[in-house]
């Protein structure tokens, strides 16, 4: 079993199917990655792999027999270098053996960029699936379920449903009844035992607008300290990640220790942080700290630290871990935002219900105070043109070219004759 990371990898896409898996104790699970060498996922958490492609090769010759690919996000340029090995060495798995294949979300473009998706049902995030259908024609996709199971391959739909993925690779491997423990394990409320769940087609719309809002015109991101702590769970580690970055642009998260030193998670994952706590504090705007064991050992407590690091606590209440991550969202920024993310995620709605502020109207008289100020700009400038050119028909046009002087005289010319003497 392994859960590939590569540069960019979706932190949920990672964490969240890992931790289904690992909290069965049934599987042997490796992270890998192309080379041993920490892995920025998205948000800015740092993943230090178990393996790289080669040292698991090595491991396991004949491969593995699962293989989860998260969705991986592409430069301007094409398919950066750690991705275009990814792809090989799926084909070279793929022409070797017979791995089960579980494309996480857009983790299906992987899969479909490698030709195994070919003539196949198959899914992926809701909005993926535009650009998905226009650039793999030859794939089957689908929307509406949670998941697609086409034998080897395995395809979930957005982001949490990589979590039902999961699900349904233990029920295969292991038993429903493992699976329903595993659910239960990580709280998650849309397990659907034996099939995959329906689950409502999403499409753009009016209120989706909260988007588009963040991406233009939040220029406040506040620069947001998230404490890793040993013992973390590697759900509730995404959650304080992926929710606030990814298609909401609310902060920039900054992964930090106590003490700067890496951390081990619930199931043992490495995760290095960017800095100390103390060494990273005046630069930070807030704090969160996530796990559950954290809240309850009041990890960041006892600290000096100034009042607006006050240490939000996102897993204090029992529940899913985007849970948390969803109600603080809500009562810092507004519902709308809140309910957006959970869109991007293809999460059911929270519970507890979202909390806080209907609509980001401060956010709103953005653009509207922008458009004002460029039609006042556009209006003064025509204006005082308009004044210019009334001066200048009012007097202050040049006088025109002054003529020569008039040296005529008023009187008739005359001849006076004299006669010629002899």
């Amino acid at each position: 079993m392994v859960v590939l990371a590569s540069e960019r990898a979706n932190a949920a896409d990672v964490l969240a199917p890992y931790e289904v898996l690992a909290s069965t104790g049934a599987f042997n699970l490796y992270t890998v990655a192309p080379q041993r060498q920490p892995v920025p996922l998205t948000g800015g958490l740092d993943l230090v792999p178990d393996l790289s492609l080669e040292q698991l090769d090595q491991r396991l010759p004949t491969g593995p027999e699962v293989i989860v690919v998260p969705q991986v996000s592409e430069v301007p340029s094409g398919l950066p270098p750690s991705v275009a090995a990814i792809v090989q060495w799926l084909r070279r798995q793929r022409a070797q053996g017979d791995p089960l294949l579980v494309g996480v979300c857009v983790g299906a473009e992987v899969l479909a960029k490698a030709g195994l998706l070919d003539g196949r049902p198959a899914t992926s995030h809701w909005l993926g699936l535009i650009g998905l259908r226009r650039n793999y024609p030859a794939v089957r996709w689908q929307d509406g379920v949670r998941y697609v199971d086409d034998g080897d391959v395995i395809t979930s739909a957005g982001v949490l449903s990589g979590v039902d993925g999961a699900l349904r690779v233990v029920e295969r491997m292991v038993g429903q009844a493992a699976a329903a423990r595993a659910a239960r394990a990580v709280a998650w409320p849309a397990y659907s035992p034996g099939r995959a769940a329906p689950i409502q087609r999403s499409r753009p719309a009016p209120a989706d607008g909260v988007a588009v809002l963040s991406a233009g015109y939040r220029w406040d991101r506040p620069s947001m300290g998230v404490l890793l702590t040993d013992g973390v769970g590697e759900t509730e580690l995404a959650s304080a990640f992926r929710p606030y970055t990814e298609f909401s642009y609310l902060a920039r998260p900054v992964a930090v220790t106590a003490d700067g030193r890496p951390i081990r998670s619930r199931h043992g994952l490495t995760f290095a942080p960017r800095a100390d706590l103390a060494s990273a504090a005046p630069e930070l705007d807030r704090l969160l700290a996530p796990g559950a064991d954290a809240a309850r050992r009041a990890a960041a407590d006892g600290r000096s630290l100034p009042e607006r690091l006050r240490p939000v606590y996102l897993h204090q209440q029992p529940g899913f871990a985007f849970d948390g991550a969803l109600g603080d969202i809500a009562r810092t920024r507004d519902v709308a935002t809140a309910r957006w993310v959970a869109k991007t995620l293809q999460y059911p709605t929270p519970d507890p219900p979202l909390a806080g502020a209907a609509w980001p109207w401060a956010l709103t008289l953005r653009p509207i105070l922008l458009a004002a100020a460029t039609i006042a700009a556009v209006l003064g400038v025509r204006f005082l043109g308009r004044r210019r050119r009334g001066a200048f028909r009012a007097g202050d046009r040049p006088a025109p070219p002054a003529q020569p002087a008039d040296t005529s005289s008023d009187v008739e010319p005359s001849f006076h004759l004299t006669r010629r003497e002899s």
